[in-house]
């Protein structure tokens, strides 16, 4: 995050996650969002949009596109939906924790080299120190004959632990290390730990040539689910009385290690950190501009989508969602 402690932001955050489930007051009235109405309609790639504080519905409407209950490819919110499923199986003893080494997980013999290092917490934040797959190299990727192994052999860019480098190859890595150790494929896991506990569907998406459900992208999901995924994190991992995650998973994902180097924002366990309004928030982020985004000290959850197959970059469409989300949180 910019200008902003480490201490400060785990502290705030922490201190939010431990608030009585929906406490505070609604505030904005229906007229008070004439201009994130505008400013969305003249936008050609919005989509939707969905708004909830303390679990309440306070905005939910559909500029174009698909309904508001229909799946929608929410792309590279997919790694943070992953690292969700991680921190269930964790807190279900499916995975040891994130510093459990990867290669075994996955049958695979070591490389005699950094990759022999590679750990959960690694995948979890980017910080693999293998070339990325994503960008330019990503239809090469995908061509492949094994997503997995080709990911695990890109050329060592630096160690396991040092600097941010997107790839969507290192979630896929982790995906198949997940439905591995959990005997059951990735699709299945995301349903049964996220979508029926959240009263959400969860649609099969694409698959590996060994049938393995790509990891970190592509997944669909409703903007209301979407939403409801939000609430969930918001109430400290359980939603109507169910525990979906526990909190302690939910307070360490959200723990700064690392910075993106496109957005300057800071990266935790699958979700980015920032400030809306002054707030401290986290955000998942697809391309495209697929955003979920929650603020917790202001029990809000906001949902996002955006038309997949056209870029959101920065000083473009992305930072118009930023300002659409900042004058969300200052009028709430």
């Amino acid at each position: 995050m910019r200008n902003i402690s480490r201490r400060y932001f785990l502290n705030a955050t922490a201190a939010a996650m431990t608030w009585p489930a929906f406490a505070a007051p609604l505030r904005a009235q229906t007229n008070d969002w004439a201009p994130v109405r505008d400013t969305a309609s003249r936008l050609d790639q919005f989509r939707s949009l969905v708004i909830h504080q303390n679990g309440q519905q306070v905005l939910a409407e559909a500029f174009r596109g698909p309904a508001l209950d229909r799946p929608a490819n929410v792309k590279s919110v997919s790694k943070t939906l992953v690292a969700l499923l991680t921190g269930i199986a964790i807190d279900r003893g499916v995975l040891e924790g994130v510093d459990q080494p990867v290669l075994p997980l996955l049958g695979r013999k070591p490389f005699g080299d950094t990759r022999d290092d590679l750990t959960i917490a690694n995948l979890l934040t980017m910080q693999t120190g293998l070339g990325g797959t994503s960008g330019g190299n990503y239809g090469s990727w995908v061509s492949s004959n094994d997503w997995v192994d080709y990911a695990l052999r890109r050329p060592l860019e630096g160690r396991p632990g040092g600097r941010f480098i997107y790839s969507t190859g290192g979630w896929h890595i982790l995906g198949a290390a997940l439905s591995r150790a959990a005997g059951q494929n990735l699709h299945r896991l995301a349903q049964e730990w996220l979508g029926n506990p959240l009263d959400i569907a969860i649609p099969p998406w694409v698959a590996d040539p060994q049938g393995r459900y790509l990891g970190g992208n592509d997944m669909a999901i409703s903007p209301l689910g979407l939403v409801r995924i939000g609430d969930m994190v918001l109430n400290g991992g359980q939603i109507d009385g169910r525990r979906v995650v526990s909190q302690a998973w939910l307070q360490t994902s959200w723990q700064p290690r690392v910075r993106s180097p496109f957005s300057g924002d800071q990266y935790g366990y699958g979700w980015f950190l920032t400030r809306f309004g002054g707030w401290n928030a986290a955000y998942a982020r697809g391309y495209g501009g697929q955003m979920l985004v929650v603020v917790p000290q202001k029990r809000l959850s906001i949902a996002i989508t955006s038309d997949p197959n056209q870029p959101a970059r920065g000083g473009g469409y992305f930072d118009d969602l930023r300002a659409i989300v900042t004058r969300i949180v200052d009028t709430l």
